[in-house]
Protein backbone atom coordinates (compact mmCIF):
# COMPACT_ATOMS: atom_id res chain seq x y z
CA UNK A 1 0.00 0.00 0.00
CA UNK A 2 1.74 3.14 -1.13
CA UNK A 3 4.89 1.78 -1.37
CA UNK A 4 6.68 4.35 -3.84
CA UNK A 5 5.12 7.19 -1.78
CA UNK A 6 6.09 5.34 1.53
CA UNK A 7 10.25 5.47 -0.26
CA UNK A 8 9.96 9.03 -1.44
CA UNK A 9 8.72 10.49 1.42
CA UNK A 10 11.13 8.45 3.76
CA UNK A 11 13.95 9.28 1.56
CA UNK A 12 12.89 12.76 1.31
CA UNK A 13 13.01 13.02 5.29
CA UNK A 14 16.03 11.79 5.49
CA UNK A 15 17.63 14.62 4.85
CA UNK A 16 16.83 16.26 8.33
CA UNK A 17 19.15 13.56 10.25
CA UNK A 18 21.52 15.26 11.82
CA UNK A 19 20.45 18.76 11.77
CA UNK A 20 20.60 20.19 14.99
CA UNK A 21 17.84 22.78 13.76
CA UNK A 22 15.75 23.18 11.07
CA UNK A 23 16.48 26.69 9.28
CA UNK A 24 14.52 28.07 7.07
CA UNK A 25 16.61 27.25 3.75
CA UNK A 26 16.77 23.60 5.08
CA UNK A 27 13.19 23.67 4.96
CA UNK A 28 12.74 25.44 1.99
CA UNK A 29 14.93 22.21 0.55
CA UNK A 30 12.14 19.59 2.32
CA UNK A 31 9.45 21.08 1.60
CA UNK A 32 10.16 21.47 -2.28
CA UNK A 33 10.61 17.66 -2.03
CA UNK A 34 7.59 16.81 -0.60
CA UNK A 35 5.91 18.70 -2.83
CA UNK A 36 7.24 16.45 -5.64
CA UNK A 37 6.49 13.45 -3.89
CA UNK A 38 3.01 13.95 -3.45
CA UNK A 39 1.96 15.23 -6.74
CA UNK A 40 3.76 12.41 -7.94
CA UNK A 41 1.43 10.26 -6.18
CA UNK A 42 -1.24 12.01 -7.76
CA UNK A 43 -2.30 14.33 -5.23
CA UNK A 44 -4.70 16.92 -5.78
CA UNK A 45 -2.51 20.33 -6.79
CA UNK A 46 -4.75 22.44 -3.92
CA UNK A 47 -4.54 19.82 -1.02
CA UNK A 48 -1.19 19.40 -1.82
CA UNK A 49 -0.79 23.65 -1.67
CA UNK A 50 -2.21 23.66 1.80
CA UNK A 51 -0.58 20.89 2.65
CA UNK A 52 2.95 22.16 1.96
CA UNK A 53 1.42 25.83 3.48
CA UNK A 54 0.35 24.40 6.79
CA UNK A 55 3.49 22.11 7.83
CA UNK A 56 5.87 24.95 6.62
CA UNK A 57 4.03 27.16 8.95
CA UNK A 58 4.03 24.85 11.70
CA UNK A 59 7.68 24.09 11.65
CA UNK A 60 8.99 27.39 11.86
CA UNK A 61 6.54 28.51 14.19
CA UNK A 62 6.63 26.23 16.79
CA UNK A 63 9.00 25.14 19.71
CA UNK A 64 11.15 22.11 18.97
CA UNK A 65 11.40 19.98 22.34
CA UNK A 66 14.86 19.23 23.82
CA UNK A 67 14.36 15.88 23.94
CA UNK A 68 13.47 15.45 20.27
CA UNK A 69 15.30 16.31 17.63
CA UNK A 70 14.13 18.42 14.09
CA UNK A 71 13.80 15.28 12.35
CA UNK A 72 11.47 14.12 15.09
CA UNK A 73 9.55 17.68 15.19
CA UNK A 74 9.00 17.49 11.76
CA UNK A 75 7.76 14.15 10.79
CA UNK A 76 5.30 14.42 13.93
CA UNK A 77 3.84 17.44 11.92
CA UNK A 78 4.15 15.71 8.79
CA UNK A 79 2.15 12.84 10.27
CA UNK A 80 -0.71 14.92 11.63
CA UNK A 81 -1.22 16.63 8.82
CA UNK A 82 -1.25 13.97 6.42
CA UNK A 83 -3.91 12.59 9.40
CA UNK A 84 -5.57 15.78 9.28
CA UNK A 85 -6.09 15.86 5.14
CA UNK A 86 -7.40 12.16 5.64
CA UNK A 87 -10.43 13.13 7.81
CA UNK A 88 -8.46 13.22 11.62
CA UNK A 89 -10.59 9.85 12.78
CA UNK A 90 -12.22 7.16 11.31
CA UNK A 91 -16.26 7.48 10.54
CA UNK A 92 -18.42 4.86 11.82
CA UNK A 93 -21.57 3.88 9.76
CA UNK A 94 -24.98 5.46 10.58
CA UNK A 95 -27.84 2.65 12.57
CA UNK A 96 -29.63 5.87 14.26
CA UNK A 97 -32.79 5.16 12.32
CA UNK A 98 -35.77 3.41 12.23
CA UNK A 99 -34.93 -0.49 11.05
CA UNK A 100 -34.00 -1.05 8.08
CA UNK A 101 -31.06 0.69 7.87
CA UNK A 102 -30.38 1.42 3.76
CA UNK A 103 -27.01 1.20 2.52
CA UNK A 104 -26.86 2.09 -0.72
CA UNK A 105 -23.60 1.11 -2.37
CA UNK A 106 -22.96 3.19 -6.08
CA UNK A 107 -19.99 3.51 -8.64
CA UNK A 108 -18.87 2.75 -12.01
CA UNK A 109 -18.51 -0.44 -13.58
CA UNK A 110 -15.14 -2.38 -12.62
CA UNK A 111 -14.30 -0.69 -9.49
CA UNK A 112 -15.24 -3.29 -7.26
CA UNK A 113 -18.77 -2.89 -6.57
CA UNK A 114 -20.51 -5.91 -6.18
CA UNK A 115 -16.88 -7.39 -4.60
CA UNK A 116 -17.19 -4.76 -2.05
CA UNK A 117 -21.01 -4.99 -1.18
CA UNK A 118 -19.79 -8.64 -0.13
CA UNK A 119 -17.08 -7.79 1.64
CA UNK A 120 -19.55 -4.98 3.62
CA UNK A 121 -22.13 -7.40 4.50
CA UNK A 122 -19.75 -9.79 5.71
CA UNK A 123 -18.62 -6.89 8.10
CA UNK A 124 -21.71 -5.70 9.20
CA UNK A 125 -22.69 -9.36 10.27
CA UNK A 126 -19.46 -10.20 12.09
CA UNK A 127 -18.37 -6.64 13.47
CA UNK A 128 -22.30 -5.31 14.67
CA UNK A 129 -24.34 -8.62 14.90
CA UNK A 130 -26.95 -7.46 12.91
CA UNK A 131 -29.36 -9.56 10.07
CA UNK A 132 -28.54 -8.25 6.88
CA UNK A 133 -30.43 -8.38 3.07
CA UNK A 134 -28.50 -8.36 0.18
CA UNK A 135 -30.36 -6.60 -2.49
CA UNK A 136 -29.06 -5.94 -6.71
CA UNK A 137 -30.56 -3.32 -8.18
CA UNK A 138 -28.76 -4.07 -11.91
CA UNK A 139 -30.96 -5.97 -14.22
CA UNK A 140 -28.59 -4.39 -17.23
CA UNK A 141 -25.08 -6.58 -16.39
CA UNK A 142 -25.67 -10.36 -17.25
CA UNK A 143 -26.00 -12.99 -14.46
CA UNK A 144 -25.22 -9.53 -11.83
CA UNK A 145 -27.85 -10.53 -9.69
CA UNK A 146 -27.39 -14.44 -9.69
CA UNK A 147 -23.73 -13.10 -8.77
CA UNK A 148 -24.10 -11.29 -5.86
CA UNK A 149 -26.58 -14.05 -4.57
CA UNK A 150 -24.14 -16.64 -4.89
CA UNK A 151 -21.71 -14.84 -2.77
CA UNK A 152 -23.97 -13.65 -0.54
CA UNK A 153 -24.60 -17.26 0.31
CA UNK A 154 -21.48 -18.20 0.16
CA UNK A 155 -21.06 -16.01 3.80
CA UNK A 156 -24.44 -17.29 5.09
CA UNK A 157 -26.29 -13.45 4.21
CA UNK A 158 -29.89 -13.60 3.19
CA UNK A 159 -30.36 -12.04 -0.58
CA UNK A 160 -33.65 -10.71 -1.87
CA UNK A 161 -34.76 -13.23 -4.39
CA UNK A 162 -37.73 -12.18 -6.86
CA UNK A 163 -37.81 -12.85 -10.80
CA UNK A 164 -35.90 -10.25 -13.13
CA UNK A 165 -37.89 -6.70 -12.79
CA UNK A 166 -37.03 -4.50 -15.56
CA UNK A 167 -38.55 -1.64 -13.07
CA UNK A 168 -35.67 -0.56 -11.18
CA UNK A 169 -37.47 1.71 -8.98
CA UNK A 170 -40.53 -1.39 -8.46
CA UNK A 171 -37.56 -3.72 -8.06
CA UNK A 172 -36.38 -1.73 -5.17
CA UNK A 173 -39.70 -1.16 -3.65
CA UNK A 174 -40.02 -5.20 -2.95
CA UNK A 175 -37.17 -5.53 -1.90
CA UNK A 176 -37.56 -2.04 0.92
CA UNK A 177 -41.30 -4.38 1.34
CA UNK A 178 -39.32 -7.45 2.08
CA UNK A 179 -36.70 -6.59 4.96
CA UNK A 180 -39.49 -4.88 6.51
CA UNK A 181 -41.59 -7.76 6.20
CA UNK A 182 -38.19 -9.96 7.56
CA UNK A 183 -37.31 -7.57 10.25
CA UNK A 184 -34.06 -7.25 9.09
CA UNK A 185 -31.71 -4.53 10.71
CA UNK A 186 -29.95 -3.63 7.14
CA UNK A 187 -30.77 -3.21 3.88
CA UNK A 188 -27.33 -3.70 1.66
CA UNK A 189 -28.68 -2.28 -1.83
CA UNK A 190 -25.59 -3.01 -4.80
CA UNK A 191 -26.51 -0.70 -7.44
CA UNK A 192 -26.07 -0.78 -11.64
CA UNK A 193 -22.54 0.32 -12.69
CA UNK A 194 -21.59 2.41 -15.46
CA UNK A 195 -17.98 2.48 -17.51
CA UNK A 196 -18.58 6.08 -17.08
CA UNK A 197 -20.66 8.83 -15.61
CA UNK A 198 -23.51 9.44 -17.45
CA UNK A 199 -27.23 11.34 -17.42
CA UNK A 200 -29.40 8.25 -17.37
CA UNK A 201 -27.00 6.49 -14.56
CA UNK A 202 -27.53 9.42 -12.09
CA UNK A 203 -31.20 10.10 -12.73
CA UNK A 204 -31.42 5.89 -11.80
CA UNK A 205 -29.09 6.07 -8.94
CA UNK A 206 -31.25 9.21 -7.90
CA UNK A 207 -33.99 7.87 -8.11
CA UNK A 208 -33.48 4.47 -5.84
CA UNK A 209 -32.15 7.11 -3.24
CA UNK A 210 -35.91 8.71 -2.78
CA UNK A 211 -37.32 4.97 -3.15
CA UNK A 212 -35.21 4.08 -0.12
CA UNK A 213 -34.49 6.85 1.82
CA UNK A 214 -30.51 5.60 2.63
CA UNK A 215 -29.08 6.36 6.07
CA UNK A 216 -25.82 5.23 3.84
CA UNK A 217 -24.83 6.32 0.29
CA UNK A 218 -21.57 4.87 0.17
CA UNK A 219 -19.38 5.49 -3.50
CA UNK A 220 -16.88 2.45 -4.20
CA UNK A 221 -13.73 3.99 -5.93
CA UNK A 222 -10.63 2.26 -7.18
CA UNK A 223 -7.93 3.24 -5.27
CA UNK A 224 -5.77 2.89 -8.25
CA UNK A 225 -6.92 5.84 -10.15
CA UNK A 226 -5.60 8.59 -8.28
CA UNK A 227 -7.15 11.88 -8.93
CA UNK A 228 -9.79 10.23 -11.31
CA UNK A 229 -10.97 8.62 -7.90
CA UNK A 230 -11.46 12.55 -6.72
CA UNK A 231 -13.46 13.65 -9.79
CA UNK A 232 -15.72 10.75 -9.57
CA UNK A 233 -16.36 11.25 -6.09
CA UNK A 234 -17.56 15.03 -6.63
CA UNK A 235 -19.87 14.01 -9.65
CA UNK A 236 -21.39 11.70 -7.59
CA UNK A 237 -21.96 13.72 -4.42
CA UNK A 238 -22.94 16.91 -6.02
CA UNK A 239 -26.20 14.53 -7.43
CA UNK A 240 -26.55 12.16 -4.31
CA UNK A 241 -24.77 13.88 -1.20
CA UNK A 242 -22.84 10.94 -0.17
CA UNK A 243 -21.85 9.87 3.60
CA UNK A 244 -19.06 7.94 2.20
CA UNK A 245 -16.33 6.36 0.11
CA UNK A 246 -14.63 3.05 -0.13
CA UNK A 247 -11.45 2.56 -1.39
CA UNK A 248 -10.38 -0.59 -3.09
CA UNK A 249 -7.43 -2.22 -4.29
CA UNK A 250 -4.90 -0.87 -1.61
CA UNK A 251 -3.60 -3.58 -1.33
CA UNK A 252 -1.56 -3.32 -4.48
CA UNK A 253 0.95 0.05 -4.70
CA UNK A 254 -1.88 2.80 -5.15
CA UNK A 255 -0.12 5.56 -5.51
CA UNK A 256 -1.97 7.56 -2.42
CA UNK A 257 -3.50 10.25 -4.50
CA UNK A 258 -7.32 9.11 -4.08
CA UNK A 259 -6.95 8.45 -0.22
CA UNK A 260 -5.15 11.63 0.19
CA UNK A 261 -7.16 13.63 -1.48
CA UNK A 262 -11.02 12.92 -1.26
CA UNK A 263 -12.02 14.15 1.62
CA UNK A 264 -9.97 17.41 1.66
CA UNK A 265 -12.00 17.77 -1.98
CA UNK A 266 -15.17 16.82 -1.11
CA UNK A 267 -15.26 16.67 1.92
CA UNK A 268 -16.96 13.06 2.08
CA UNK A 269 -15.15 10.97 4.18
CA UNK A 270 -13.33 7.66 3.46
CA UNK A 271 -14.74 4.86 5.34
CA UNK A 272 -13.41 1.63 4.55
CA UNK A 273 -10.84 0.54 2.76
CA UNK A 274 -10.57 -3.22 0.35
CA UNK A 275 -7.25 -4.98 0.66
CA UNK A 276 -7.59 -7.89 -0.85
CA UNK A 277 -9.72 -10.20 -2.60
CA UNK A 278 -11.21 -12.34 0.18
CA UNK A 279 -14.58 -11.12 1.99
CA UNK A 280 -12.35 -10.65 4.87
CA UNK A 281 -9.69 -8.31 2.88
CA UNK A 282 -12.17 -5.35 4.62
CA UNK A 283 -10.74 -2.54 6.95
CA UNK A 284 -12.32 0.88 8.54
CA UNK A 285 -10.56 3.43 7.09
CA UNK A 286 -8.19 4.82 10.46
CA UNK A 287 -7.14 8.54 8.70
CA UNK A 288 -4.09 8.16 11.83
CA UNK A 289 -2.64 4.60 11.23
CA UNK A 290 -2.89 5.04 7.64
CA UNK A 291 -0.26 8.24 8.19
CA UNK A 292 1.62 5.91 10.25
CA UNK A 293 1.88 3.68 7.63
CA UNK A 294 2.85 5.76 5.14
CA UNK A 295 5.85 7.26 7.16
CA UNK A 296 6.61 3.67 7.67
CA UNK A 297 6.09 4.13 11.47
CA UNK A 298 3.88 1.11 11.29
CA UNK A 299 0.51 0.19 12.14
CA UNK A 300 0.23 -2.21 15.95
CA UNK A 301 -3.36 -1.31 16.35
CA UNK A 302 -4.68 -2.80 13.04
CA UNK A 303 -1.86 -5.47 13.78
CA UNK A 304 -3.56 -6.67 17.06
CA UNK A 305 -6.77 -5.97 15.32
CA UNK A 306 -6.43 -8.19 12.61
CA UNK A 307 -4.89 -11.20 14.78
CA UNK A 308 -7.87 -11.24 17.03
CA UNK A 309 -10.16 -11.82 14.32
CA UNK A 310 -8.21 -13.97 12.45
CA UNK A 311 -6.30 -16.34 15.24
CA UNK A 312 -7.59 -19.43 16.63
CA UNK A 313 -7.25 -18.14 21.02
CA UNK A 314 -8.14 -21.84 22.01
CA UNK A 315 -5.17 -22.94 19.63
CA UNK A 316 -3.02 -19.76 20.56
CA UNK A 317 -3.69 -20.57 24.35
CA UNK A 318 -2.38 -24.47 23.94
CA UNK A 319 0.61 -23.30 21.93
CA UNK A 320 1.59 -20.99 24.67
CA UNK A 321 0.95 -23.66 27.67
CA UNK A 322 3.28 -26.28 25.57
CA UNK A 323 5.89 -23.49 25.05
CA UNK A 324 6.13 -22.82 28.32
CA UNK A 325 6.88 -26.76 29.01
CA UNK A 326 9.62 -26.47 26.47
CA UNK A 327 7.56 -29.16 24.74
CA UNK A 328 7.26 -26.85 21.25
CA UNK A 329 7.58 -29.45 18.67
CA UNK A 330 7.66 -28.90 14.70
CA UNK A 331 4.05 -30.35 14.51
CA UNK A 332 3.56 -27.08 16.82
CA UNK A 333 5.34 -24.91 14.54
CA UNK A 334 3.50 -25.86 10.95
CA UNK A 335 0.30 -25.37 12.84
CA UNK A 336 1.18 -21.84 13.98
CA UNK A 337 2.25 -21.09 10.40
CA UNK A 338 -0.98 -21.86 9.02
CA UNK A 339 -2.58 -19.75 11.50
CA UNK A 340 -0.10 -16.68 10.79
CA UNK A 341 -0.72 -16.93 6.96
CA UNK A 342 -4.66 -16.84 7.77
CA UNK A 343 -4.11 -13.00 8.18
CA UNK A 344 -2.21 -12.77 5.00
CA UNK A 345 1.11 -12.24 3.30
CA UNK A 346 4.38 -12.66 5.32
CA UNK A 347 5.49 -9.47 3.54
CA UNK A 348 2.38 -7.51 3.97
CA UNK A 349 2.45 -8.45 7.96
CA UNK A 350 5.65 -6.91 7.94
CA UNK A 351 4.48 -3.42 6.25
CA UNK A 352 2.14 -3.27 9.83
CA UNK A 353 5.58 -3.68 11.90
CA UNK A 354 7.40 0.18 12.50
CA UNK A 355 10.30 0.83 10.08
CA UNK A 356 9.73 -3.05 8.49
CA UNK A 357 8.02 -1.38 5.07
CA UNK A 358 11.33 -0.39 3.46
CA UNK A 359 13.14 -3.67 5.00
CA UNK A 360 10.75 -6.17 2.89
CA UNK A 361 12.42 -4.61 -0.23
CA UNK A 362 15.42 -5.75 1.01
CA UNK A 363 13.92 -9.45 1.67
CA UNK A 364 13.18 -9.27 -1.36
CA UNK A 365 16.51 -9.02 -2.90
CA UNK A 366 17.58 -11.80 -1.07
CA UNK A 367 14.45 -14.42 -1.27
CA UNK A 368 10.80 -13.43 -1.13
CA UNK A 369 9.09 -14.01 2.68
CA UNK A 370 6.66 -16.13 1.63
CA UNK A 371 8.97 -18.04 -0.97
CA UNK A 372 10.62 -18.55 2.00
CA UNK A 373 8.19 -19.80 4.42
CA UNK A 374 6.68 -22.20 1.27
CA UNK A 375 10.03 -24.18 1.35
CA UNK A 376 9.64 -24.38 5.43
CA UNK A 377 6.20 -25.42 4.75
CA UNK A 378 7.54 -28.27 1.96
CA UNK A 379 10.24 -29.18 4.87
CA UNK A 380 7.70 -30.25 7.18
CA UNK A 381 5.58 -32.19 5.32
CA UNK A 382 8.01 -33.98 3.80
CA UNK A 383 8.31 -35.36 7.87
CA UNK A 384 7.34 -37.59 9.44
CA UNK A 385 4.42 -37.60 12.39
CA UNK A 386 7.04 -38.90 14.93
CA UNK A 387 9.80 -36.81 13.32
CA UNK A 388 7.51 -33.52 13.80
CA UNK A 389 6.80 -34.54 17.16
CA UNK A 390 10.17 -35.26 17.97
CA UNK A 391 13.28 -33.37 15.85
CA UNK A 392 15.69 -35.71 17.77
CA UNK A 393 14.91 -38.47 15.40
CA UNK A 394 16.20 -35.92 12.34
CA UNK A 395 20.11 -38.01 12.27
CA UNK A 396 21.86 -37.27 8.57
CA UNK A 397 20.10 -39.80 6.92
CA UNK A 398 16.67 -38.78 7.22
CA UNK A 399 17.97 -35.11 6.94
CA UNK A 400 18.60 -36.10 3.20
CA UNK A 401 15.51 -37.91 2.83
CA UNK A 402 13.74 -34.98 4.05
CA UNK A 403 15.72 -32.51 1.66
CA UNK A 404 14.64 -35.34 -1.42
CA UNK A 405 10.97 -35.19 -0.62
CA UNK A 406 10.65 -31.55 -0.50
CA UNK A 407 12.61 -30.58 -3.30
CA UNK A 408 15.46 -28.57 -1.28
CA UNK A 409 19.14 -29.48 -0.26
CA UNK A 410 20.15 -31.00 3.22
CA UNK A 411 22.08 -27.05 4.02
CA UNK A 412 18.14 -25.89 4.09
CA UNK A 413 16.87 -28.69 6.49
CA UNK A 414 19.56 -28.06 8.78
CA UNK A 415 19.23 -24.54 8.95
CA UNK A 416 15.27 -24.72 9.77
CA UNK A 417 16.44 -26.88 12.45
CA UNK A 418 18.64 -24.55 13.80
CA UNK A 419 16.17 -21.58 13.83
CA UNK A 420 13.42 -23.50 15.22
CA UNK A 421 15.67 -24.62 18.25
CA UNK A 422 16.90 -21.11 18.59
CA UNK A 423 13.13 -19.49 18.61
CA UNK A 424 12.24 -22.45 20.64
CA UNK A 425 15.06 -21.65 23.46
CA UNK A 426 14.40 -18.13 23.17
CA UNK A 427 10.34 -18.46 23.58
CA UNK A 428 10.18 -20.95 26.47
CA UNK A 429 12.80 -18.76 27.73
CA UNK A 430 10.86 -15.40 27.70
CA UNK A 431 7.34 -17.42 28.69
CA UNK A 432 9.13 -18.20 31.97
CA UNK A 433 10.22 -15.21 32.58
CA UNK A 434 8.62 -12.35 34.95
CA UNK A 435 6.74 -9.06 33.93
CA UNK A 436 9.35 -7.61 36.35
CA UNK A 437 12.38 -9.57 34.96
CA UNK A 438 11.40 -9.16 31.54
CA UNK A 439 11.04 -5.06 31.89
CA UNK A 440 14.61 -4.73 33.24
CA UNK A 441 15.73 -6.41 29.69
CA UNK A 442 14.56 -3.76 27.95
Amino acid sequence: MFDSLTEKLITTLRNLSGKTRLTEEILDEVCRELRTNLLEADVNVKVVKDFIESIRAKSLGAEVQKSITPEQHFIRIVYEELTQIMGGKATELNFRVRPPAVIMVVGLQGSGKTTTTVKLAKYIKEHFKRSVLAASMDVYRPAAIEQLATQMKEQEIQHFESPVIKSVRERATLAKEEAIRKNMDVLLVDTAGRLHIDDEMMNEVSELAQVFEPAEILLVVDGMTGQDAVNIASSFNERLSLTGVILTKLDGDARGGAALSVRAVTGVPIKFVGVGEKPADFEVFHPDRLASRILDMGDLLSLAEKANRTLDHDETLKLAKKVKKNDFSLADFYAHLQQIKKMGSFENLMKFLPGMGQMTKQFKEMAPPDAELKKIEAIIQSMTAKERIDHNLLDGSRRRRIASGSGTKVEDVNRLMKQFLEARKMMTRLTKMSLGKRGRMW
